[in-house]
């Protein structure tokens, strides 16, 4: 059955699973944390443009957007949401960015309503927006039939599509397609096929990656510039554990002690893509007997053989030009992996598992290259992080190396910043 009548049956059973899960949610954990503004006790404000970013990697791109956008529109209001309090954080950064140039641009944030499709339609009321940009894999029932009943463009942004969410998504194709994005903006001509599979091949062009336009080499951050110069000597053995996932901690675990009894004095900095995972790392390393300390609670200098703890948000670029090697995870277990660009852009590069399909966009030239190299077990990761330590690389040339690679493939945030004036620049 297809139609109106079944798109009004499926919206009323999934706002019903919400219904049932809102006591749960209130006691969850993270998802507690900003309830008002996720359940619209707080109202969300008017805004021409809603941009939705799921957590901090999509809130980077949608920072990088709403500044290419600001050169394609002279005057706009926007409304950044995010379901994470790191996303915030860094939308929180945009804003004050965006919002401290030229009058007649502003930028609020707050966190995303839950899903729930009478939740939307309230908030799409309250926002009132021109358009409402999606990024990458987001694809929200509540929020996109809500946008198709209100008439509201959606544009997917830097999209992209898993073969196994395809899968899932094609057994319901006929609802996908009625409430689809008005258009879809892939960052590959794989994705493009999929994604129009989905949604219909007149909805869907090709976009550059705008991951390529994070990735700015710049100058390289002076010792005495870096705001982690006051926790770390200049030189230390510093190693960056990047945005490492809940299912690959006990690997992980195998990576500290094998860099830790091959080189007793490293310091390791360790990020948990959650922040969450703090108690649990001070948990692991105690019983491994390991010294541990919080970011938030050092006022001088690490002492060797200590693993950092990060529980601040923002510093991970810092870490990693101080770092001397780096492992980026996400990708000792099959979850796609995590950004490995950002430890390339500070002149370090990085040590990934063998599961980075998230990134297959990238190319295997840095590959190819020696610019990432990929390691198969968690002993394979220590022994190439104990041997960039032993012998770290000439940051300047290896920046120079990832700049000739990345310089052809930017462009993407003002690709899509042009798409979508065209909805702002209505008035």
């Amino acid at each position: 059955m297809e139609g109106p009548l079944a798109m009004s049956i499926a919206r009323a059973i999934y706002g019903l699973g919400w219904t049932m899960a809102m006591p749960l949610l209130r006691r969850h954990k993270r998802l507690s944390q900003g309830y008002e503004q996720r359940t619209l006790q707080e109202p969300l404000p008017e805004a021409g443009l809603w941009i939705q970013a799921a957590s901090g990697g999509e809130a980077y791109l949608a920072a990088e957007l709403l500044r290419a956008l600001a050169d394609e529109v002279p005057r706009f209001t926007a409304l950044a949401t995010t379901n994470t309090a790191q996303g915030l954080t860094i939308l929180e950064q945009a804003a004050a960015e965006l919002n401290g140039g030229e009058q007649g641009r502003r930028l609020y944030t707050a966190f995303c309503p839950f899903d729930k499709p009478g939740t939307m339609a309230q908030a799409l009321f309250q926002v009132r927006p021109k358009a409402v940009v999606l990024l990458e894999s987001e694809l929200w029932p509540g929020l996109l039939t809500s946008c198709r009943k209100r008439g509201v463009p959606v544009v997917l942004v830097n999209g992209r599509m898993r073969p196994r969410s395809l899968a899932g998504y094609l057994a319901a194709q006929g609802f996908m397609r009625a409430m689809g994005p008005r258009e879809a903006l892939a960052i590959s001509k794989t994705d493009a096929m999929r994604l129009g599979l989905l949604f219909g091949r007149e909805r869907v062009s090709v976009m550059p990656n705008m991951k390529f336009d994070r990735v700015r080499l710049g100058q390289e951050l002076p010792y005495a510039r870096n705001p982690l110069a006051t926790i770390l000597r200049a030189g230390a053995p510093f190693v960056v554990l990047g945005s490492v996932r809940t299912e690959e901690e006990p690997l992980v675990e195998r990576v500290i002690a094998g860099l830790l009894r091959a080189r007793p004095g490293t310091i390791v900095g360790l990020f948990p893509r959650h922040m969450e995972r703090i108690t649990t790392w001070q948990e692991r390393l105690t019983r491994m007997r390991i010294r541990w300390t919080t970011r938030g609670s050092m006022s001088g200098p690490a002492s060797p053989g200590t693993v950092i703890l990060w529980d601040a948000f923002g510093e991970l670029d810092a870490a990693y030009h101080l770092a001397r090697a780096a492992f980026v995870g996400g990708s000792l277990v099959p979850l796609g992996g995590q950004n490995f660009l950002e430890p390339l852009a500070a002149g370090v590069a990085p040590v990934i598992g063998p599961h980075w399909d998230n990134f297959a966009w990238v190319g295997t030239g840095l590959m190819d290259q020696g610019l990432v190299r990929v390691a198969r077990t968690p002993e394979d990761v220590a022994g190439i992080l104990v041997a960039d330590l032993n012998k770290p690389r000439p940051r300047d040339l290896l920046r120079a190396q990832v700049e000739e690679y990345v310089s052809t493939r930017r462009g993407g945030a003002k690709f899509a910043a042009a798409r979508i004036a065209k909805y702002l620049n209505t008035d």
